[in-house]
């Protein structure tokens, strides 16, 4: 029997029962009083016996490798839109943006009864909730080109990511009444059906498109392909709407009835959709300032910058409200604070930067990132101690040794600084005020009469405000 002694040894060892078998020998050696040690296969057998194959592989490769050995139930079958489940998807395909390679990422949600796909997001960098209600506006909406599939899901099933909990997705899916049910986080399993869809779009589509990462290689070292050669990042998010709209009319996932596709089945079921408006998802994805602000002669302010449309000629004074994209601050949109909040038109950003001042400046930020990663690199270089090899047990010797001037040059330099940074100008001590000057009165017991302040003693030495050693 397997006790739970040899069941931290075995956790200690990784699942190594050969390993955890030879402990136990030697310290039945060491201790007669331990017992006899059964031989390895007899121990080999208890081990088969008393853990089950998903402990044994949670041993050897953690929680992921038990999951695998789980079995799971699935939820009883629903109608379309009664869930969609959402997730973001980091693409491990190169693409080209600006003259720079990046990977972009897709954010895009699923019907569970159907399998089709309502909405889809793309951004060439790690999203934020700006691309959740992106892709949630995509798919409530069914309209060209969004539609014809969406409306209101009753309820939307998502991770604990941060995006999809924030507080701009929650009021915009709060003002429709649709519930967002977050899943304990690092269980995948709770949304099989959109993790289903981030396998299959990267077996069936990415692997076969220029600059996939994951690509089997010679053993020669990785050389990734050239700018030139990878896909515009216009021209990858076109392919990947196209394979999506292939998903939905032509292919035909498993465990949808009949072979049908996501298009069909969706079709064959009687469910009536709620749609919503379109005035109403016009400002979806907008999130209100929350203050109250005035047109002035110079537009709105916002952030600290000035924004213009020329429908605001003879409203100046006017008190409105503004309304933007999440981390977009290139237009807003003005609502008036009175009357019901009209809208009352879109301002753009005044004197915006031209496209080749915003290179010029990426060019400069990017020479001072790289100069302060030489900075770091250099003095992580100087601070980590490298030593000699040994092959005995011995104290190893450092690989660098300092002379005594080196180390005493490095020090002053080091403490001239810190000196520089902190020298501030009251350091040096003011001159005595003139007697003639009011002083402030000394604060005595109630009952004394209060009195002025001594004036202070003449300085002694060299004249009060220089610095000892100034004259010679």
């Amino acid at each position: 029997m397997v006790t739970d002694e040899m069941r931290r040894s075995l956790a200690l060892w990784g699942g190594n029962v050969s390993a955890v078998h030879r402990e136990l020998v030697a310290r039945a050696e060491r201790d007669p009083l331990l017992g006899p040690v059964p031989s390895l296969s007899v121990f080999h057998r208890a081990v088969v016996r008393d853990l089950s194959a998903g402990e044994r592989a949670g041993l050897r490769g953690g929680e992921g490798a038990r999951r695998r050995f789980d079995v799971y139930g699935k939820r009883p079958p629903t109608h379309r839109n009664a869930c969609w489940e959402g997730d973001h998807k980091r693409v491990p395909v190169r693409v080209s943006l600006d003259g720079v390679a990046v990977c972009p990422w897709v954010t895009w949600f699923i019907d569970v009864a159907s399998k089709v796909v309502v909405g889809v997001a793309v951004t060439p960098h790690q999203p934020a909730r700006d691309a959740v209600l992106a892709a949630l506006r995509a798919g409530i909406s069914r309209l060209e080109p969004y539609g014809p599939y969406g409306g209101l899901p009753g309820r939307v099933r998502v991770d604990r990511g941060k995006d999809f909990l924030s507080n701009a997705v929650a009021k915009a899916l709060g003002g429709f009444a649709v519930p967002v049910d977050d899943l304990p986080a690092y269980k995948p399993y709770r949304k099989g059906t959109i993790e289903a869809l981030n396998g299959a779009v990267e077996e069936m589509l990415l692997v076969a498109l220029p600059g996939y990462t994951r690509r089997a290689r010679p053993a020669e070292a990785y050389r990734p392909d050239p700018v030139e050669e990878l896909l515009a990042y216009s021209d990858f998010v076109r392919v990947l709407l196209d394979w999506v709209a292939w998903w939905n009319a032509e292919h035909r996932p498993a465990g949808l009835y009949g072979g049908r596709t996501p298009a069909q089945a969706w079709e064959a079921d009687p469910t009536p959709l709620e749609d919503v408006p379109e005035e109403q998802l016009a400002f979806f994805a907008l999130e209100d300032d929350g203050r109250l602000r005035k047109i002035t002669t110079n537009g709105v302010a916002w952030r600290r910058r000035a924004y213009i449309a020329p429908w605001m000629a003879g409203h100046v004074g006017a008190r409105v409200r503004l309304r933007y994209l999440p981390h977009f601050d290139g237009m807003i949109e003005v609502f008036s604070a009175e009357g019901g909040g009209r809208h009352l038109g879109t301002a753009y950003l005044a004197q915006a930067a031209t496209p080749a001042q915003r290179r010029a400046l990426s060019r400069v930020r990017e020479r001072k990132a790289d100069a302060l990663k030489a900075d770091l690199k250099a003095a992580e270089k100087l601070r980590r101690a490298r030593y000699a090899a040994t092959t005995t047990a011995v104290v190893p010797v450092r690989r660098r040794t300092e002379t005594a001037h080196e180390a005493e040059a490095e020090i002053a330099r080091a403490r001239a600084v810190d000196l520089a940074a902190r020298a501030l100008p009251d350091l040096i001590p003011p001159r005595e005020p003139p007697a003639d000057w009011a002083r402030p009165r000394k604060r005595s017991s109630p009952g004394v009469p209060e009195t002025a302040t001594e004036p202070a003693a003449p300085a002694v030495g060299p004249e009060a405000g220089e610095c000892p050693g100034s004259k010679e």
